[in-house]
C-alpha cells in the first residue's frame, strides 16, 4: 500500500512539474475553479466522449484536488447553448459531466466527486451567435463541501440534476 502511495505522489509531482502546476497558480472565483485558458476541456461533438486533448485540463483539475485535502466533495458541471431539443441537451450535460468525473475518478477518490448536468438553463451569455452559444458551452469546477458540509447550506448538487454514479467500475 505504502508503495503506490509514492508512486501516486511522485505522479503527481511529475504532472505539476510537466504542466507546471503550483498551488499558488489556481485561481478560485465563487467557489468555482477556474481552468488556465491553455486548458479545456473539449468533447467529440454531439457526444460524451472526451477527446485527448482534455488530458491536462483532467491533470489540472486532479492536482487542484488532491493539493486540497479539505474539499469534501467537488462539482463537476456541464453546460450546453440552447440550441436543441432540451431533453437531449440535459441528457448529454449529465453524460458529458459524468464522464469528466470518471476520468478525474482515476486520480482522486471517486466519493470527493459529484457529476451536475445542467441542458442550457444557465446560459451565461446570449445565443444570438456562434460566439455566445461557445461560451454557453462549458464544463466548470465547483468547491460544493468543505470538511464533509455543504457550503453556504447550499445543495451539493447546486440546482443541477445529478449525473450518476461515479464510484462504480464501466
Amino acid at each position: 500500500m505504502i508503495k503506490y502511495k509514492r508512486l501516486f505522489f511522485t505522479l503527481i509531482l511529475f504532472c505539476n512539474i510537466a504542466f507546471g502546476f503550483s498551488q499558488a497558480a489556481y485561481k478560485i472565483e465563487n467557489n468555482q475553479l477556474i481552468i488556465p485558458d491553455s486548458l479545456a476541456i473539449v468533447f467529440e461533438t454531439g457526444t460524451s466522449t472526451l477527446l485527448p486533448q482534455s488530458k491536462g485540463a483532467i491533470t489540472y483539475v486532479a492536482s487542484f484536488l488532491n493539493s486540497k485535502t479539505y474539499i469534501s466533495t467537488l462539482r463537476v458541471e456541464s453546460h450546453l447553448a440552447n440550441n436543441g431539443k432540451e431533453a437531449f441537451l440535459q441528457n448529454l450535460t449529465e453524460q458529458r459531466a459524468l464522464a469528466i468525473a470518471k476520468e478525474l475518478a482515476k486520480l482522486v477518490d471517486c466519493k470527493r466527486l459529484i457529476a451536475v448536468g445542467f441542458g442550457s438553463t444557465k446560459p451565461i451569455a446570449n445565443n444570438s451567435s456562434f460566439e455566445e452559444r461557445l461560451k454557453n458551452n462549458r464544463t466548470s469546477f465547483h468547491i460544493a463541501g468543505l470538511r464533509s458540509k455543504a457550503i453556504g447550506g447550499m445543495p451539493l448538487d447546486g440546482g443541477g440534476n445529478i449525473a450518476g454514479e461515479i464510484c462504480i467500475n464501466d
